[in-house]
Formats: C-alpha cells, sequence, structure tokens
C-alpha cells in the first residue's frame, strides 16, 4: 500500500521540461553555471514555472544536452537568439509532423489520429482501445491516455519522495512516475517512440519514418533545423523527428495552459456553483470520495496550480474488459508495471497490477476510462469507485452465485490492491457516493476543462 502525501507528489524537477531544454542549452552558449538559468526562458504560464526551471535544468540537464547535439550542428554553440529560433523551428516541425499519416506504417494514422487536440489529445471515439497496425486493424492493448499535462510527470521511481517546497519529504510515496501506464519511459521522446514503432498502432520503422521526412513538404525546414546532412542517415533522422515531437508536446500553450474554471475560482476570478462546491467537497473528503488523496486539487506549498494527479502507480481492481482481443486468451492478465510491456520489473510480484494515476484535468473530455478502456462514462467510473466493495455484483462475473472479484488480477497479486477509502468498505455497507452525489463530484469535473472564458457556464 502507498503512503500518500496531500502536499503534491511530483518533484519540481520532473516541471517544465521545455524550460530546462532551454535553460542548458542557454547554459551552454552564455557560460552560465548549473542552476542560474535566465528566468526568461520560461514560458509556463502557472506562475511558477521560474521558481521550478532552477531544479529543473539541474535534473533535465542530460536530456538538454542531448537536444544540443541533435539541434545544433554548427561548431561553437548557439546564440540565446540561436538557441530560441531553435526551439521555435523544433516545436512547429513537431506540430507538422503530429499531423502527418505519412510516418505510419498504413500511410494513414498520425499521431493526432488517437490523441486529438478537440478531446484533450484523447481519441475522440468511443473504442475500447484504438485500432492501427500496417492494415489499421490490429487493436491496442490498452485506452490511449492523454498528452496533456505531462510537463510535470516526475521520472519513474520505486520509492519517491516529495520535494521539501511541495510535501512532506519524509513520506515515502512507493512507485510514482513515468509517461505511460506502466511508467517505463521518463522523457517525451522516448514516448513518442513507442506509438510509432508499436505493431498495432502507427506500425512505422527509423528507415520508414525517415523516408517519409524526406519526402514531406517540410523537408527542408527539417534541414535548416538538424542540419544539411540530417536526411542522409536514418537513425538521425528518427532521433530528430522524436526530438521534435518531444518539443511540440512541450508547449505550454496547447498541453499545459492551466484555463479550467478551477484555476480561475483557484485565483479568484470565478466562482463554483453550489453543485460545484459540493462536489469538490465530495472529492476532498478524506472519508467520503478520497479522490484527492491520489488526485490532488490544492496547490502546492510553492504556489503551483494542481496537477490532479500524484503520478504514482496503483492498482484498484478494475475489471477485465472480454470485448478487447489480448484477453480471448483467458491466461493473459495485463499487469501493468510487472509486465507485459514493461520488461524490467516482471519478476518482481509487488508491482503487478499496478497502473499510474492520470491527471483529472480534462476528465469530462474523455470516452473511455480506465488502463483497459472498460468504462465510457464517468458516472460508470465514480459508481465502480463508490461500489467496487460494497456492491460487487454489479461489475464482477457471478458465477454459481458467487461474485468473481477482482477478475482481471491473479489472487497472488490481491496484496497490492488498494484498501484506501473508497475501497475499505464492505457487502451491506451503504455506497460511498449517492446518486446525487455523483452527479454534484461529475459537476466539480467538468470544471477542470481547459478554455473556461468568464460568463460560461
Amino acid at each position: 500500500m502507498r503512503a500518500r502525501s496531500h502536499g503534491g507528489v511530483r518533484r519540481q524537477a520532473g516541471r517544465f521540461a521545455m524550460a530546462a531544454a532551454l535553460s542548458t542549452l542557454l547554459m551552454a552558449c552564455d557560460g552560465n553555471a548549473p542552476g542560474s538559468a535566465n528566468a526568461d526562458a520560461t514560458t509556463g504560464s502557472s506562475g511558477s514555472a521560474s521558481r521550478a526551471q532552477d531544479a529543473n535544468a539541474n535534473a533535465r540537464a542530460g536530456q538538454g544536452a542531448n537536444l544540443m547535439k541533435i539541434a545544433a550542428p554548427a561548431q561553437g554553440g548557439q546564440t540565446r537568439a540561436e538557441v530560441y529560433a531553435q526551439v521555435r523551428r523544433m516545436t512547429v516541425l513537431g506540430k507538422q509532423m503530429f499531423f502527418d499519416p505519412s510516418l505510419s506504417g498504413s500511410g494513414k494514422m498520425a499521431c493526432a489520429s488517437c490523441h486529438s487536440p478537440d478531446h484533450a489529445f484523447t481519441p475522440a471515439n468511443s473504442l475500447d482501445v484504438q485500432i492501427g497496425g500496417t492494415d489499421m486493424r490490429r487493436p491496442g492493448m490498452r485506452a490511449v491516455p492523454t498528452l496533456k499535462y505531462l510537463q510535470a510527470v516526475p521520472a519513474f521511481a520505486e520509492h519517491y519522495h516529495d520535494s521539501d517546497d511541495e510535501g512532506d519529504e519524509s513520506v515515502d510515496a512507493g512507485p510514482t512516475g513515468g509517461l505511460t501506464w506502466d511508467g517505463r519511459v521518463d522523457r517525451g521522446s522516448d514516448q513518442a517512440r513507442i506509438p510509432l514503432l508499436s505493431t498495432f498502432e502507427m506500425a512505422s520503422s527509423p528507415k520508414k519514418v525517415a523516408e517519409a521526412v524526406r519526402a514531406a513538404p517540410y523537408a527542408d525546414a527539417f534541414r535548416e533545423a538538424f542540419g544539411a546532412r540530417v536526411l542522409s542517415d536514418d537513425d538521425a533522422t528518427f532521433k530528430a523527428v522524436l526530438k521534435s515531437l518531444e518539443t511540440f508536446e512541450q508547449s505550454p500553450e496547447v498541453f499545459y495552459p492551466y484555463t479550467s474554471k478551477y484555476d480561475a475560482y483557484l485565483a479568484g476570478n470565478a466562482t463554483l456553483t453550489a453543485a460545484e462546491l459540493r462536489g469538490l467537497q465530495l472529492f476532498n473528503d478524506e472519508k467520503k470520495g478520497n479522490c484527492a488523496s491520489c488526485h490532488i486539487s490544492q496547490r502546492a506549498k510553492d504556489g503551483s496550480p494542481p496537477q490532479f494527479s500524484d503520478f504514482g502507480l496503483i492498482a484498484v481492481g478494475v475489471p477485465r474488459n472480454r470485448a478487447l482481443a489480448v484477453n480471448h486468451d483467458r491466461k493473459f492478465f495485463d499487469l501493468g508495471a510487472c509486465g507485459p510491456e514493461r520488461t524490467d520489473l516482471d519478476h518482481r510480484a509487488e508491482f503487478c497490477g499496478l497502473f499510474r494515476t492520470p491527471t483529472l484535468r480534462n476528465v469530462a473530455l474523455k470516452k473511455s476510462f480506465f488502463h483497459n478502456g472498460i468504462y465510457h462514462s464517468l458516472e460508470d467510473v465514480l459508481r465502480f469507485y463508490a461500489r467496487r466493495d460494497t456492491n460487487p455484483e454489479a461489475f464482477y462475473p457471478v458465477v454459481k452465485g458467487r461474485v468473481q472479484k477482482f477478475d482481471d488480477l491473479p489472487r497472488r497479486y490481491w496484496v497490492n490492491l488498494n484498501t484506501d477509502p473508497p475501497f475499505d468498505r464492505k457487502p451491506g455497507d451503504a455506497p460511498v457516493f449517492s446518486n446525487a452525489e455523483i452527479k454534484d463530484v461529475i459537476a466539480f469535473l467538468d470544471t477542470l476543462t481547459d478554455g473556461w472564458q468568464p460568463g460560461a457556464h
């Protein structure tokens, strides 16, 4: 079981990655000491980016150095203006490639096919999992998560402690971080590699990606950004593609704008309705929803906006989705952090069944929920949380009068299941939420959608 701090389980070193890349490049061209990056490099809109920048620059120095190696073909380093121009070029290229289906093996699937900007960079459809592959017929095995607000996710750690300015350093929050459901990669470029090469997603290869870039209308811009000879080497081209996608996905105005009604409320610029306030209270109440124990709803001690996730890995016992092709094999189990997609922890039983807690920002725009996409409405999700233990027959198979609880997790791993509220009840107890309370919580969750304008409901 994980001990969770309410201060926000999140290191500053894991935030504002674009500022880190800029900071490291600027230190290289200015000769600054680590940790003294100019605050002008910060482009985040949360008001705490400048405070995060110094720590971030130190922690992401390797990332920035790699960026400089790819993006600065000229000898002798770059000027400050050149660094900013370089990042702008990579951002533009990354956006073009994000929407370019020619990078895929089928020639029909782009990053945006599964990460729709109009749906907070989640799928526009309500399929449990998305369909891809070279023939566009291969189903995936996990629901597609959002690409928004990933700038705050720390690198994966088996034992995670808050930074002093965000929480209690003495609390071991357990396994935390990583950019995927199982936390297996830490950097945006590594995350972008996964769908590009996956046989059931974009099903491409470094060679095919390079060929597509050479034939693309942005090929000249690509050479300008990465050097005249970059397209002569498939691996160099592929790495530059991944870095461009990573840079685009760090655009603060697109991927972490903090423009929800709740952000305005925290800033004193909006008033929540009675239903929204009731939902917030239920969300935070440790004896009711206890949602905020994992989906942090308060500002961190440094004043930065809440991410609505502690980014921890947790097992909640979601029912098996028998509609998934992989689950037609009754012996197959998606065990998250201990496999099958992640392999470095496949011998560690304590990680089996654990999946990373997603942010709830823009959750009202999603159409599939949990790692296996089994639910398709917030009502169903909250009903599961409220009644998993009081009414298990509503969610799990019943065989010969007995509920087959936790049917997607072998019994030997049940010790990993979370039993904190609301999962501390038993059959016969009252559910954590009534139907009316579920509606109130959803009213609150609706306030987490970006793009709110004063005067809007």
